[in-house]
């Protein structure tokens, strides 16, 4: 557990020398820490790190946590695949959920979602490659429901989230990426100035620094942080 100090200090290395290549701020781009399957202790030693934002996949897992962890000041995202039936767990827990793949899912978050809390953030996910094996909206079909999902009281659309085809090719992650960063321009020339999404969910341990480059707002990252899964 003790390398996880020195691997947050080498991703964020990572995060900041890309952004500099890319003539970005560094400031301007997230390091969302995915901690499934690893313990509240990790977690913990992990925000005396200097990390405040978390990825969860499994919702009992990630509620028991987030439960464990009140006397931390941490924003949650959860960014797992989700039925309709368990909505009203993330939207009672969580800061964000960044795979919203249908309209009735964010019906059902904002109809959810405690008034006393601020807004949920959602981004959209997208089957960028059109792999069969994988959840997401068609960007055609993000272009359709978006203006739908951003008039919805009690969430805010912020983005859109990809996880594309592993390549271990530079130039060939970058292609999905971009094509992300262009539907995101698409789907903002359909909605009004104060609905523009701002998010790009986008690049993991493996593909950081290509997704940086495309204009990545929010990266994710677990095992170089967390080290190998057990």
């Amino acid at each position: 557990m003790a390398n996880i100090e020195i691997n947050t200090t080498s991703v964020q290395r990572r995060l900041q020398q890309a952004a500099r290549d890319a003539g970005r701020n560094p400031e301007d781009i997230l390091l969302l820490a995915v901690s499934k399957t690893r313990t509240s202790a990790q977690v913990r030693l992990a925000v005396d790190s200097g990390l405040s934002s978390f990825g969860e996949n499994y919702l009992q897992e990630a509620v028991e946590k987030i439960d464990q962890l009140t006397d931390l000041s941490i924003s949650w995202h959860f960014i797992g695949p989700l039925q309709s039936n368990k909505t009203r767990q993330v939207a009672e827990h969580f800061d964000w959920i960044h795979t919203v793949d249908r309209l009735k899912i964010a019906q059902r978050l904002s109809n959810q979602r405690p008034a006393d809390r601020a807004p949920l953030n959602i981004c959209l996910q997208i089957n960028i490659d059109n792999e069969p094996s994988k959840s997401g909206l068609t960007p055609e079909q993000a272009i359709e429901v978006a203006s739908s999902i951003a008039a919805l009281p009690n969430i805010r659309l912020r983005g859109l989230m990809a996880i594309p085809k592993p390549s271990n090719e530079p130039a060939e992650q970058r292609q999905p990426f971009a094509r992300l960063r262009a539907l995101r321009e698409e789907i903002n020339g359909t909605l009004d100035n104060s609905q523009k999404l701002d998010t790009l969910s986008m690049g993991m341990s493996g593909d950081l620094e290509p997704a940086i480059h495309e204009g990545a707002t929010i990266v994710r990252v677990g095992t170089d942080i967390f080290g190998p899964r057990s």
